[in-house]
């Protein structure tokens, strides 16, 4: 497997010593380094600026929002980053949830996995650039007339030569229909929470995307991000992923519409899932964090000391994931890529 960086999106501000941590992740060889974005900071911004120190290493988005942005506007994001980098970048692209997409970007979110497929159908328009781009949708309408519009319309072609007439889209999916779709229409996926004993599951959803799409093209990469802490106490590194797990099982969504909460029910923790989740949204968030067993977070994540990380990663190694995303400093980069070598 592969390696990569994910830096995340930020929280209160720009993390620290993240241009040193993307230089040493290029240093060490790494495949890629990814950027993301929830409610603040964005993922075209800092991908451009920190990646404008970098000459090999691939740079990615995960996740853009595409309710963010129309399909044609994040087109041209991806058109500009490309050259800039060289022909190095992925379009990393997600739907979110209904609290984000609604309560923050004041969009419907009705019908994602439809909505995702027009979505990515005219970006590969606007990339491709093979004449002017035209969309009769469901969701999106270029150029678009009717009711309320001057009809002036008129269907366009990007000023701009893409570099590469072919971008890459990578799809983060968490449930078998959106894992489908990642395998029928785009060149990659991106889980979050994977664990190796949801192979089978997963390895199932993404053969019947290929299946749809008429076979799996030749370079399909799996790119998941995967918590990696090097500690001797096992219980002391699992404690500092817990905080997090209860976020997203507890908080990431509504508790009727809450897609996390449900990758950890079909692993076989719906009960810990619900228990989380009720603790959570009661505002009693050190409880849901104490709540996660050392088991869950092991399923998800290589902790512990750096004998037992390493044997842990044949698992990793015989599943359909073909890259692990990394996070931390530059120094948990260069113990982590030690031990994973």
């Amino acid at each position: 497997m592969k390696l990569g960086y994910h830096l995340g999106y930020w929280s209160a501000g720009p993390p620290e010593g993240a241009r040193e941590a993307i230089l040493t992740a290029e240093e060490l060889g790494f495949d890629s380094v990814w950027t993301a974005e929830g409610y603040g900071s964005d993922a075209f911004t800092p991908l451009a600026w920190w990646g404008a120190a970098t000459s090999r290493v691939t740079l990615g988005t995960n996740i853009v929002q595409m309710s963010a942005r129309t399909p044609t506007a994040t087109a041209m994001a991806a058109m500009t980053l490309d050259h800039l980098s060289g022909g190095r970048f992925v379009l990393g692209l997600g739907a979110s949830g209904p609290q984000v997409v609604e309560g923050w970007y004041g969009q419907p979110y009705p019908k994602p996995l439809a909505r995702t497929r027009e979505y990515v159908d005219i970006v590969r328009k606007v990339v491709a650039r093979e004449q002017p781009v035209s969309h009769d949708g469901a969701t999106f309408s270029l150029p678009l007339t009717g009711d309320g519009t001057t009809g002036l319309g008129k269907p366009l072609k990007a000023t701009v030569h893409p570099l590469r007439t072919h971008i890459p889209i990578f799809l983060a999916a968490e449930g078998p229909k959106n894992v489908a779709l990642s395998a029928e229409i785009c060149d990659g996926w991106l889980p979050l929470f994977f664990s190796p004993k949801s192979d089978g599951f997963y390895r199932a959803a993404l053969e019947s995307g290929f299946a749809a799409r008429g076979g799996r093209p030749p370079e399909f990469e799996v790119a998941a991000s995967v918590p990696v802490i090097v500690h001797d106490d096992v219980e002391k590194a699992a404690d500092l992923i817990r905080p997090s797990l209860a976020l997203y099982i507890g908080g990431m969504g509504a508790k009727t519409a809450n897609f996390h909460h449900d990758v950890f029910a079909r692993m076989g923790y719906e009960d810990v899932a619900d228990k989380v989740q009720d603790l959570y949204l009661g505002g009693r968030k050190a409880e849901a964090a104490a709540a996660i067993p050392t088991r869950l977070v092991e399923d998800t994540s290589l902790i512990g000391p750096p004998a037992k990380i390493r044997d842990e990663l044949a698992a990793w190694e015989e599943t359909v994931v073909t890259t692990l995303l990394l996070r931390g400093d530059s120094a948990l980069l260069r113990t982590v890529a030690g031990i994973l070598s």
